[in-house]
């Protein structure tokens, strides 16, 4: 590609466990329209159908990471740099990504390296026994309000979502413990990791997260090969990118890019920011 039609940086983000990438479409189209491309694809047995809520049979986490390994290749190929990224279970696969790929920078949202927010079932505790294969392969555990969202009109709409279809823009009705324990794999991955990724980073993060506690950025923070930037939200729960600061998390995401992970030089009307909201961070 001639200098006078310069690449464009790509970036690579991946929906949480049992959902499906309607959850990242705020934060995407922020960064499109900056001029990143940008992927948020739907792997089998990983997420499940937007229309139908279905999920394909749950395969080993291996198989996960060797699809975000394929799409990161196809992107690299075409754009060069790649930054990888997520939501919650999403930003973990980043993680495991970068271990095995050269991510330009890392966005990691509401990530969760721990189950232990304060809207944790205790029924948590009882994963290890749902883990035994006779067991995982018909359990399931029903989702419960408030579903991630602190917003009362988004969270009213996802339940009613839930019970007429099984599914939302926040993901299935119920997880599978199949699924769960693919999931405690992949954790445990990229926890024996985490001090060889030196990427630049940015962690964003509720401080009333209902579902990961603090305990994930503070490890986040220790354990990370170099230390992440981060930005902490005081009026959203888990599902940051579709929260009463969604708009925040957006332009904090392409404000972070713009950053580490630059365009090549573009007319300056696509550079411009389009929002002027300021997010919450400490």
């Amino acid at each position: 590609m001639n200098s006078m039609h310069p690449q464009r940086p790509a970036v690579l983000l991946f929906h949480g466990l049992c959902a499906n990438p309607l959850e990242l479409a705020p934060v995407a189209k922020s960064l499109r329209e900056v001029g990143y491309v940008v992927e948020t694809p739907a792997m089998a047995g990983y997420g499940v159908s937007a229309a139908t809520g279905e999920q394909l049979p749950v395969p080993p986490f291996e198989h996960w990471l060797a699809e975000a390994e394929a799409a990161f290749d196809r992107l690299a190929a075409q754009h060069g740099r790649v930054a990888v990224g997520g939501l919650c279970m999403g930003a973990v696969l980043a993680l495991a990504l970068a271990a095995r790929r050269p991510a330009a920078a890392l966005v990691l949202i509401s990530t969760t390296l721990h189950f232990d927010g304060w809207n944790v079932s205790p029924w948590r505790r009882l994963l290890p026994l749902a883990y035994l294969p006779p067991l995982r392969r018909r359990m399931s555990f029903k989702e419960t309000a408030p579903f991630g969202l602190k917003n009362e009109r988004l969270r009213a709409w996802v339940e009613q979502a839930m019970a007429t279809t099984q599914v939302s823009a926040v993901g299935a009705a119920r997880l599978s413990a199949a699924s769960l324990y693919q999931a405690s794999r992949l954790i445990r991955h990229v926890r024996a990791r985490l001090p060889r990724l030196a990427a630049p980073a940015v962690v964003l993060h509720a401080t009333e997260d209902d579902v990961a506690s603090p305990r994930t950025v503070h490890e986040l923070q220790r354990r990370l090969g170099q230390p992440p930037e981060v930005h902490w939200f005081h009026d959203s729960y888990h599902m940051l990118t579709l929260d009463n600061e969604r708009i925040a998390v957006a332009r904090t995401v392409r404000d972070f890019l713009l950053r580490s992970h630059p365009l090549a030089a573009l007319p300056a009307t696509h550079a411009t920011p389009t929002w002027t909201d300021h997010a919450q961070h400490a």
